[in-house]
């Protein structure tokens, strides 16, 4: 088959068999990447395909992605490197490097386990392990699928060598009759690795991959397996029958295996979680339990129990020799506190940790740890992605298109260079290492002057973004935001080097031991990772692994994670479940509310169909951002696409299709159809965000904001239907300046373009002539977020920062546009969805439908819920090893 293309697929190469057939490595020529092919010799069943749409579904470092299911095949993440099995067969894994492996397959078992989701054939053959020292579980419930097709008799155990006992043992005992589905004595699972319940073709669950982590942790410390037999049959009774040789198995990790290996599955280890917890009392390297503090507390006890377990400052950490306990709090910051911000860390703590600076109510605060009270900071409003100066003593944050700094003391803000932000750090010579535009990063005098370029894209890369300076100000820290998995580099100012320290992470930071050992931890999928890292040769030592579960992320594809570290090791995070929640209301200029039946949920940018009976809108989750439409009528939601940063729909004039963006991070465009009946296609292509708008009233041009160097430009496209679908014209440019220009609106005469600008230096409504003669009218007044045009009579309506409706009458004609002042249309107050859209206008322009806040409890929480773990440096050298 090699040469051949099925379906998008251009065949390059054989990779081997398996189960369920022949697998090949293939190129997605649409998207440009390399998969697997995994073919089986038989028509997958209706009933394989919706059981391979929920595999399809996990999403985790750990887990080999499923990315789609054709009639004979299935489309595979293809995954470098070498087998479990291949290493094993190199002799006994070290311990170190055996736990870090057993760690991340049991995060891959834990993240399926709570989808519902068992492996049932988890061996060292279906575990990957990357050359980055990432491990990759393959084949994730594709035992349960695979068939073979005798043609009758009961249940079979097959092999593609039958003759060959060893290859018996390891290889093939996955494939059953076409029975397979419903029969209940069937054996599924290699025989080496099966539990006694599986063994005896009895119901398993997800207690048989405990079972089989237990065999696979027990042949990486040993090398060896723990049930053996000459062929299958001798394997089965060793398994049901016989207990393992604990000869040469390492103490710290004989209770794990213990727990695994029970042959009766009540008294077996219950939750793949419980795993971690007896590893870590293996392996503890001080007699103190870890406390963990969990209730949530009000400030002023937590306050009280920071100070007393000592938020200390580096110097007077205990000696080095001592392993301090891991210490959790989980805190309520107050109940007027609700952290939200465009994009970085809402929280983050300042290098000595005795102080909090947090977003919350579209401004900066500032909190001491030892105080009851949190302070505004000058000049903040906007503001977001807030660092510390070295000393602690002012900060630096991006607002309205700039970057600035302000002191903890107060006074003016000082604006050092023009920025639309993607996070910053300010080193101990006198400069700030900042992605001002998400392109790349750039060198700033802490004091202002000319920005320097510090890194250059390579070909595969979109950004460079969220930097932090290595202690001594010689190496930096970012993510490489690319169309694949984002990359950890490290940049060496004195050549200009970069390297990639970790594959599919994100957002790295340095943290290090009392002893200084030091530590790199990241994000990926929710789960902060950590390693040991030498700062000095500025390379990772060993394999990463989970340290933290449920960790929050910060807006979709901007890169940027929930969490900060202190120097002396406390670390502060958001957990996962952070986006606010809102429900659908309808409300008119008296102030009446009525609200719709939709579940309050995550959802920004309400856009109403032309007929005014459907909502298109994006729902928001921690991972993602999904476009779906709200049906009013019949109260059913249809999402349209799955997964990625998908925002800001916009219908067509004749409701049949949404446009909308594909995030900063993919750039460009895309369209679907409304009801549901296509794949989303990609309408334009760009390396910049492209954000749509509106369309023209005749339909012919959609108006769009692009993020590019450094600023938001206004442009408009033409696009028209082809009989297949939509296709895009050139982009022409509508306005282009040093600031930010978004959200461009049409009029319903097609004459007028609305639009946001910083021109001002906060964010106001102008109107322009389209097209532009050059003449513009500012609309708002104390700010205006959001313009919307009424479709019938002359009126234009603007949200405004306080998350409020302004209604603005105006009369246009040839070459003018007069109005009259702002005034309130009604004081309800929306939900705050910062500068993200949280309403539309009726097509009867008599009233709007807009999200607000929903009284839910969870909701409350997440707005003001942090988590700190104080001694965490020490946490990470108690798991991942000590040595600088």
């Amino acid at each position: 088959m090699i040469g051949q293309t099925v379906g998008s697929y251009r065949i390059t190469a054989r990779l081997g068999a398996g189960g369920m057939g022949e697998v090949y490595r293939a190129t997605d020529t649409r998207l440009g990447r390399d998969v697997a092919l995994k073919f089986s010799a038989e028509q997958f069943s209706e009933r394989f395909e919706r059981e391979a749409r929920a595999v399809a579904a996990l999403n985790h470092p750990n887990i080999c992605t499923l990315y789609d299911v054709a009639p004979n095949y299935l489309v595979m993440e293809l995954v470098e490197g070498i087998t479990l099995a291949e290493r094993i067969g190199e002799g006994a894994v070290p311990l170190d490097e055996a736990l870090g492996v057993a760690r991340q397959i049991a995060a891959a078992l834990e993240e399926a386990h709570e989808k519902g989701i068992t492996h049932r054939d988890l061996k060292p053959g279906n575990i990957k392990i990357k050359p980055d020292g990432t491990v990759k579980v393959l084949d994730f419930g594709l035992a349960k699928f695979v068939e073979n097709a005798p043609t009758g008799g009961a249940p079979t155990l097959a092999s593609s060598r039958p003759h060959d006992p060893v290859h018996q043992l390891t290889m093939s005992p996955t494939i059953t009759s076409p029975a397979a589905m419903t029969y209940a004595g069937v054996i599924l699972g290699t025989a080496a690795y099966m539990a006694p319940e599986q063994a005896k073709g009895k119901p398993v669950d997800k207690r048989a991959d405990i079972w089989a982590f237990g065999v696979v942790l027990y042949e990486m410390v040993t090398g060896r397996r723990p049930f053996q037999g000459s062929d299958v049959g001798d394997v089965l009774a060793s398994v049901i029958k016989e207990e393992p040789n604990w000869t040469g198995v390492p103490m710290s990790v004989r209770p794990v295996i213990r727990r695994c290996l029970e042959k009766e599955p009540k008294k077996r280890l219950r939750d793949i979680s419980g795993v971690e917890l007896l590893l870590d009392a293996g392996t503890i390297a001080d007699p103190v339990k870890r406390q963990r503090l969990v209730p949530a507390v009000s400030w002023a006890v937590a306050g009280a129990l920071i100070t007393a377990v000592g938020f200390t400052v580096w110097q007077s950490w205990p000696k080095p020799s001592v392993v301090r306990p891991l210490v959790r709090l989980d805190v309520n910051l107050g109940q007027d506190v609700s952290l939200e911000s465009l994009r970085g860390a809402d929280v983050i703590i300042s290098p000595d940790g005795e102080r909090l600076v947090f977003v919350s109510q579209g401004r900066l605060w500032t909190r001491r740890l030892d105080q009851a009270d949190a302070s505004p900071l000058a000049g903040s409003e906007a503001g977001y992605a807030p660092f510390f100066s070295p000393d602690g003593e002012s900060i630096a944050y991006f607002n309205r298109g700039k970057l600035r700094t302000v002191s903890m003391a107060g006074g003016a803000s000082t604006a050092l260079a023009d920025a639309t932000g993607f996070g910053g750090s300010w080193g101990t010579d006198g400069y700030i290492v900042a992605s001002l535009d998400g392109r790349v990063l750039s060198r700033i005098p802490e004091a202002g002057g000319t920005a320097m370029a510090l890194t250059e894209l390579a070909d595969d890369e979109i950004g460079h973004r969220w930097p932090h300076v290595l202690p001594g100000g010689q190496a930096i820290l970012f993510t490489a935001q690319r169309n694949g998995a984002d990359q950890i580099k490290v940049l060496s100012l004195a050549d200009r080097r970069t390297k990639v320290l970790q594959n599919e992470g994100r957002f790295g930071r340095y943290v290090a031991s009392a002893d200084g050992t030091g530590y790199v931890i990241f994000e990926n999928a929710g789960r902060l990772y950590g390693v040991r890292f030498d700062a000095q040769r500025l390379e990772v030592i060993g394999t990463a692994a989970p340290v933290v579960e449920g960790v929050g992320s910060g807006q979709v594809g901007s890169g940027s994670v929930q969490f900060d570290v202190s120097l002396n090791g406390t670390l502060v995070y958001r957990t996962r479940t952070q986006a606010q929640f809102v429900s659908f209301n309808w409300i008119d200029a008296s102030g009446n509310v009525q609200s719709l039946p939709l579940k309050p949920g995550t959802y920004v940018h309400p856009r109403l169909s032309p007929d005014g009976e459907r909502i298109a809108l994006t729902v928001t989750s921690p991972t993602s951002q999904d476009i779906a439409v709200y049906d009013v009528r019949r109260n059913v939601l249809l999402p349209l696409t799955f997964g990625g940063a998908n925002q800001f729909p916009v219908w067509t004039t004749d409701g049949r299709f949404i446009v909308f963006s594909r995030g900063q991070s993919l750039g460009g465009m895309a369209w679907t159809r409304a009801d549901g009946a296509s794949q989303p296609q990609v309408l334009t292509e760009s390396r910049n965000g492209q954000f749509p708008w509106s369309f023209s009233p005749d339909g012919k041009h959609l108006a769009f904001a692009e993020f590019g160097q450094g600023s938001g430009d206004i442009w408009t496209v033409p696009v028209k239907f082809d009989g297949t679908g939509l296709k895009a014209g050139k982009p022409e440019p509508f306005l282009r300046t040093a600031t930010n220009e978004l959200y461009p609106a049409f009029s319903p005469d097609g004459r007028w373009m609305a639009y946001r600008s910083f021109e001002s230096g906060a964010s106001e409504i102008y109107v322009r002539a389209f097209p532009d003669t050059g003449g513009k009218w500012p609309i708002s007044m104390g700010g205006g977020v959001v313009p919307i045009w009424s479709p019938v009579g002359n009126e234009l309506f603007y949200r405004n920062e306080d998350h409020q409706i302004m209604r603005v009458p105006y009369r246009a004609n040839a070459d003018a546009f007069t109005f009259e002042p702002p005034r309130l249309w009604t004081k309800v107050v929306l939900a705050d969805t910062t500068t993200q859209r949280n309403l539309d206008i009726s097509p009867d322009g008599k009233r709007f439908v807009a999200l607000l806040p929903a009284d839910l409890p969870e909701a409350q929480t997440h707005r003001n819920h942090v988590v700190f773990l104080q001694n965490f440096g020490d946490e990470l050298r108690r798991r991942l090893g000590a040595g600088k």
